[in-house]
């Protein structure tokens, strides 16, 4: 059933005026969506508490990506299915920051590497990050993606880090899109959010959420900057998601059925998110240094994520997809 107003979206709005101030709630009342989506992400001073904060959250991915707790998934991305390739050319659609585009220039397999996102204040901090590295193979490009033209068949990488699901008519754009702009045997590769489209989670996932907000203590639930204690989890309304950031999982749930039909799985692998995403938002900033108690806390809100996933999709995935079928369809470990 479709939330469109929940306790959650009051909260969020005054939680959002005490963190970013009331300018930025009133930009929201633009009329055009694509001024609200940019808005959202060129703020370049916001801090969060949200779950990619804590380490050992990071850790987890890491274990259940690569299998190495030290091994994040773009060294385990290159050291284990791009270790014999060079001259690579890969586009990241949706980079903002970066962060993760530049990480990848540093290797020598590629050759070269298109950021292209919205927001233009991002671009420029990314550009002058990776000038400060003297990195030659990486360039952004400020550009709203509807209006931007992608070369076919030129690219070996087609990349998204957490940008996928801010992409609207999935089946189409992965279809025509994604797959035009990649060479004979290229590849995809993922790092998102494939979960509910517009977060709106079952009912048996919100009470798993609220079970697991029961084990953490008061104390560690207050939320980021502010007094306001995390009693419940009601799920977002689609009213106010759509207000704050049209784009937002506009069409999340079609992402992996559409790439399932037109792409070879390299490798999938899945690592939740499902109730820690949610039970840890605005309250992550408690855990991003751990004591033997808040240690204890995590370790059984691992668990109980692994129990709902052991018997539900994957809300994250990282995957590599190949246009090209190979002798086989194998998936790697």
């Amino acid at each position: 059933m479709k939330r469109f107003l929940t306790i959650d979206d009051i909260i969020d709005v005054l939680h959002k005026i005490k963190q970013r101030g009331l300018g930025f709630l009133l930009s929201k009342l633009n009329i055009y969506g694509i001024k609200r989506t940019e808005k959202t992400f060129n703020q370049l001073d916001y801090e969060s508490a949200d779950w990619w904060i804590i380490p050992k959250v990071k850790q987890r991915w890491n274990l259940l990506i690569s299998g190495n707790k030290n091994l994040d998934y773009k060294r385990y991305l290159v050291e284990n299915h791009l270790q014999n390739r060079k001259g690579l050319r890969l586009i990241s659609l949706g980079s903002g920051s970066s962060h993760h585009e530049i990480e990848l220039a540093k290797y020598s397999n590629f050759e070269e590497i298109i950021c292209v996102d919205i927001a233009g204040d991002r671009m420029l901090e990314a550009e002058a990050r990776s000038n400060k590295l003297n990195l030659k193979n990486i360039k952004f490009v400020c550009a709203d993606f509807n209006n931007y033209s992608i070369p076919k068949e030129y690219f070996d990488i087609v990349f998204f880090h957490a940008s996928l699901h801010h992409f609207d008519n999935i089946e189409s754009f992965v279809e025509s899109t994604i797959k035009n702009s990649l060479k004979t045997d290229g590849f995809l590769v993922i790092n998102e959010y494939v979960g509910a489209t517009r977060l709106q989670f079952p009912k048996h996932q919100i009470a798993k959420i609220n079970d697991a907000l029961k084990i953490i203590p008061k104390k560690y639930r207050t939320r980021y900057k502010s007094n306001l204690l995390k009693r419940k989890y009601y799920g977002s309304g689609i009213l106010r998601m759509i207000i704050a950031d049209p784009s937002e999982c506009i069409d999340s749930a079609s992402i992996l059925p559409a790439i399932h039909s037109n792409f070879y799985t390299i490798i999938e692998k899945p690592y939740g998110g499902n109730i820690l995403m949610n039970v840890l938002k605005d309250i992550s900033h408690h855990f991003t240094h751990l004591d033997s108690k808040k240690n204890l806390i995590l370790e059984e809100l691992f668990s109980l994520e692994d129990e709902y996933i052991a018997n539900n999709s994957s809300d994250f995935i990282f995957g590599i997809y190949q246009k090209r079928s190979p002798t086989k369809n194998i998936v790697h470990s």
